[in-house]
């Protein structure tokens, strides 16, 4: 089977729902046993079971990826069971607002999940991958790593970080058989997509969904289907000789719009 994870364990962050389900339940379909990490116990447990339920693989950790001991704790305590072999790092909160209505609680609290979830995933896992001279890391970025977006100062700063720190890991631990790469999506259509526009923009979602739709030239919002597909090629031996590397996902906004 082509981009087959039988065998193999993968531990994502933020892996009950959205972007994240989709990576846990697509790499649990192609025979990885899913080590899902997530703050939310009602959505990390559903989509275990749905798992499960499909004849899949996967434990659900309830965990703060902010809390380094947490994380630390949780992949001491997968690695007495199996090898682990992918991490994705796809925990993540956005923030709305230029620099002017950014206060500093709302800089930490991105930082905290954005940037240090990031970090802590990675140096939890980076050991066992050393030891055993193998390992793939995935870090969710965005477009607004690379590109400016408007109103949104402290994701795109967080993001930013996202892919240097990617970049970095890459080459630290290339000689040790590590590959660590990033993806950028544009907007995807997520839960949370359609939480936001319902509580900002109650009288006129469907207008709204619209507008946001068109900023991507293809004229629609990625599936998270669709992330977690790319996910998954990166994470397979079909990618051994991918590292160091982001992968925008986005409907042509980098390279189409302007």
């Amino acid at each position: 089977m082509a981009f087959s994870l039988k065998g193999k364990t993968a531990i994502i962050t933020g892996g009950g729902s959205g972007i994240g389900k989709a990576i846990s339940t697509t790499f649990a379909t192609q025979g990885a046993h899913v080590c899902i990490i997530d703050f939310n116990e009602d959505n990390g447990n559903a989509t275990a079971s749905e798992i499960k339920k499909s004849k899949g693989s996967a434990h659900f950790y309830q965990c703060d990826v902010s809390n380094q001991e947490q994380i630390e704790s949780i992949v001491a305590e997968i690695s007495k069971h199996q090898t682990i072999d992918i991490l994705v790092n796809n925990a993540g909160i956005a923030h709305v607002g230029n620099i002017e209505n950014t206060n500093p609680g709302d800089l930490d609290r991105l930082y905290n999940v954005n940037i240090k979830g990031v970090y802590n995933g990675m140096k939890a896992v980076i050991p066992h991958f050393k030891k055993q001279q193998n390992g793939v890391i995935i870090n969710m970025a965005s477009i607004a790593s690379s590109v400016g977006i408007s109103d949104r100062f402290a994701y795109s700063m967080t993001k930013g970080a996202v892919l240097t720190m990617t970049y970095s890991v890459a080459k630290d631990y290339v000689a040790n058989g590590i590959r660590c790469n990033s993806i950028s999506p544009a907007r995807v259509h997520t839960p949370f997509v359609d939480g936001f526009i319902k509580q900002n923009y109650p009288d006129n979602q469907a207008e709204m969904f619209k507008n946001l739709s068109k900023t991507q030239p293809i004229g629609r919002m990625g599936k998270p289907n669709e992330i977690a597909h790319l996910a998954l090629y990166l994470c397979s031996d079909e990618a051994s000789f991918i590292t160091g590397t982001d992968f925008p996902i986005d409907g042509g906004f980098i390279k189409l719009n302007g």
